[in-house]
């Protein structure tokens, strides 16, 4: 077994292997040549002192040598039995069919968007066009909304999965080695798409199948059984085991299983603003620098607290960021945020965000499941429809006129490509969500002096936190509880938030499909 031995390195040292060695053989109290091996497993920051200092976590093996790993890329086979159908190409659909093929099993997806590359141009004309493509957008197209929203590898689902085979194997496929000790690994929307193309060429070398430009479009079920699924409204295409993959904004599908009688429920979501501070202002809160170090990332944070029973919390926070335009309709605004994996622009954003429940969505009269979306998407058309130029454009309103009811004289210089307007986000957003953020914002406000500033403006809105549907499943077979066939999966199917928890459910899904085929 290693020995854990734990070491404070200011950051200027920190990537110094030949240092780190010298400290180790201090701390350690033993001779170079009695240490077989060392590996760095686990690395942080330490911003507590009145110096930031690298905390690193280092195995060093004395009488032992690490376990040598096998390559993830040769347990994959080719997809000899039967065929296992996946709606959506991003980290669920993918991490299920690179499951499906480490146990032999062919997989077939359909994803609604373009692939990773082709979706670029879609990007491009949201941003500097404001025309939303319903089918690729930010949310839509291959690799799945955390493609091109930054790419953050942090969960907190550590029991859902294992988190470290899946660091591994997206360093196998090109993800920087950091990512595997990293406390919050990342890896940056201007890498991933290569990632994800080697995922892709992988997937296909093995026999599987990739279908883009093809939407689902209707289910086929008898006597509470999948029978098929038709794509494009053109074609029926026979299935025995389909995974539902589809992401939080997938509407359509939502509404195709009410409409089929497919019983989906309503849940709880977040809805507010994406915040933006100058990204020098946040390192000089979080490390009391100015500037900061050569060798410290940017500075993140993370918030919450409870306000009158809700949630109150900073969600998906991006240093050295962009906010972007994250709709996936025409007609609808939301935003986004996300980061390039160096995180060195001079702007950092986080979503700020009220927990909405039943209280909220629930007044609806039609209970089918559809409540919350309703709710969701009724605010996201408001925001639009108040811009009179009907574009992408977002609402503004400083942080500090927010606070105290006022509109703001001007708006602060932003990261949103297609720009903002001065607006009253306080009179714009669901009064629970403007009474319960103001609240919370105070409470930040204490702990992080100085984040309650003129400097700092909201752009609303942020609503697309989470998937405001769950689609039930049984919790053994992972089927549906009514729909034999159909296997709900990943963040759209509401057991998932983020690239990490959807992969590992990805893998769940289709361990258990897999396990079924091969036991027929």
């Amino acid at each position: 077994m290693p020995r854990k031995i734990i070491l404070q390195i200011y950051p200027d040292k920190a990537n110094d292997s030949d240092y780190v060695f010298k400290r180790l053989l201090n701390d350690v109290g033993l001779r170079a040549e009695n240490i077989n091996s060392w590996e760095i497993v686990k690395r942080s920051i330490d911003a507590r002192k009145k110096r930031p200092q690298i905390r690193l976590e280092i195995d060093v093996f004395i009488n032992d040598l690490p376990k040598q790993s096998i390559a993830y890329r040769s347990t994959l086979k080719s997809g000899n039995r039967d065929a296992v159908h996946i709606i959506g190409a991003g980290p669920a659909g993918y991490f299920a069919a690179l499951k499906l093929l480490e146990n032999g099993v062919k997989p077939i997806i359909y994803e609604r968007g373009k692939d990773v590359q082709a979706r670029r141009r879609d990007l491009r004309q949201i941003q500097q066009f404001d025309n939303v493509n319903p089918d690729s957008n930010y949310c839509f197209g291959e690799g799945g909304a955390g493609t091109y929203s930054d790419g953050k590898l942090y969960t907190r689902a550590k029991k859902r999965g294992d988190v470290q085979n899946i660091l591994k194997i997206l360093q196998e496929y090109g993800a920087p080695a950091d990512i595997q000790i990293d406390a919050h690994p990342h890896i940056g929307s201007n890498k991933l798409p290569k990632i994800i193309q080697a995922i892709r060429n992988d997937i296909e070398s093995k026999g599987g199948e990739i279908h883009f430009n093809a939407r689902l479009t209707d289910f086929i079920i008898e006597k509470g059984i999948l029978k098929a699924v038709v794509i494009n409204d053109l074609t029926e295409v026979p299935v025995n085991h389909l995974i539902l993959a589809t992401g939080h904004s997938a509407r359509d599908i939502y509404n195709l299983l009410v409409n089929k009688n497919v019983k989906v429920e309503a849940k709880p979501f977040a809805m507010g603003v994406r915040i933006e501070h100058p990204q020098a202002l946040i390192d000089q809160i979080q490390y009391r620098q100015k500037p900061r170090e050569l060798h410290l990332p940017a500075a993140k944070y993370s918030l919450s607290c409870q306000i009158n029973g809700a949630g109150v919390f900073s969600f998906c926070m991006c240093p050295g960021g962009f906010i972007v335009p994250a709709a996936t309709a025409p007609g609808e605004l939301v935003v986004n945020g996300m980061s390039l994996s160096k995180r060195d622009s001079p702007f950092a954003n986080s979503g700020m965000v009220v927990s909405v429940g039943p209280e909220q969505y629930g007044r609806e009269k039609q209970l089918d499941g559809l409540e919350a979306v309703r709710y969701q998407s009724k605010v996201e058309q408001a925001i639009f429809q108040f811009n009179e130029s009907a574009s992408q454009a977002a609402p503004a309103q400083g942080l500090l006129d927010f606070l105290n009811g006022r509109l703001s004289q001007d708006t602060c210089p932003t990261s949103y490509i297609p720009g903002v307007y001065s607006a009253r986000l306080d009179h714009l957003l669901p009064e629970h969500i403007v009474l319960n953020l103001k609240e919370g914002l105070k409470q930040f406000g204490k702990r992080m002096k100085g984040y309650l500033t003129k400097e700092a403006q909201l752009i609303g809105l942020e609503s697309r936190t989470s998937a405001p549907v769950r689609i039930p499943r049984d919790k053994e077979s992972l089927e549906h509880t009514e729909i034999k066939g159909l296997y709900p999966c990943g963040e759209g199917a509401g057991y998932a938030g983020g690239i990490m928890s959807a992969a590992m459910d990805g893998q769940r899904v289709a361990f258990k499909i897999a396990q079924k085929i091969i036991d027929q």
